[in-house]
């Protein structure tokens, strides 16, 4: 069985190596002392969100915090092509389950879209409320996942701004249910660092949406005959780009 993991946060494990002493504090400290009543003794990881995880050993727990000897480190290399789901905003917290999910099946990245059928609107101070509970639901499902990264959630974005990362180049996928090609079979560019997988609201993405974005160089892709909800096309798309990328 796997060990708990925690994520320290960037830079929490910079210049660590066997035998150095952590302390694991503030909220994963607590949760780790109080809430899963680690003590010592016992084995977990802890990670620093970008790749790296040390195996500790507690040497002793507090109310808020453990008192760590790293045993073993080992860096995960980031993959690539970067698998990014671009996410339209959803109502019925249907676009947070979409990140939870996706980070379970391995995503790099979550962006945020506002869509023009997105009955939830983000913006000023909501906006940014509402990136934070993204990330938080990815580094839940991080942890919960045993991952050794945490994706990033970008700032949101808009139509237009997706059009324009479609004609600089880079590879934006679209998933709707009306296009021809399958997913399954469509041929990825060679060397690209990122692929954007584009997922619309539970209205779908608009008619003049989807010209926009396809005329900007995106590609409209379908997963099957069924039409899935807006929090499982974009996990369901990953698990297929896992398979043929070797991630899986």
């Amino acid at each position: 069985m796997s060990l708990p993991l925690f994520v320290a946060g960037a830079g929490a494990l910079d210049g660590a190596s066997p035998g150095t002493a952590l302390v694991l504090a503030g909220e994963e400290g607590r949760h780790a002392a109080t809430v899963r009543r680690i003590r010592a003794g016992e084995a977990v990881d802890v990670a620093d969100g970008a790749g790296r995880v040390a195996r500790c050993r507690v040497e002793g727990a507090e109310r808020d915090r453990l008192r760590l000897v790293v045993e073993d480190l080992r860096d995960v290399p980031a993959r690539t092509p970067r698998l990014v789901l671009v996410q339209a905003l959803a109502k019925g917290g249907r676009d947070e389950l979409a990140v939870e999910t996706a980070t379970e099946f391995g995503v790099d990245e979550v962006v945020p879209w506002q869509a023009a059928r997105s009955v939830v609107q983000w913006s000023a101070d909501r906006g940014e409320r509402g990136r934070r509970r993204w990330e938080a639901t990815a580094l839940a499902a991080a942890k919960q996942s045993r991952r050794a990264t945490v994706p990033t959630v970008a700032p949101p974005v808009s139509t237009a701004d997706l059009a324009a990362r479609a004609m600089a180049g880079e590879c934006l996928l679209v998933l709707h249910e009306e296009a021809a090609e399958p997913l399954s079979a469509v041929e990825l560019p060679a060397g690209v660092d990122a692929v954007l997988l584009a997922v619309g609201p539970e209205g779908g993405i608009a008619p003049d949406e989807l010209d926009r974005l396809t005329a900007a160089g995106a590609r409209a892709l379908r997963l099957g005959p069924e039409v899935l909800r807006a929090s499982s096309a974009g996990p369901a798309a990953l698990a297929v780009l896992s398979a043929r990328l070797g991630r899986w």
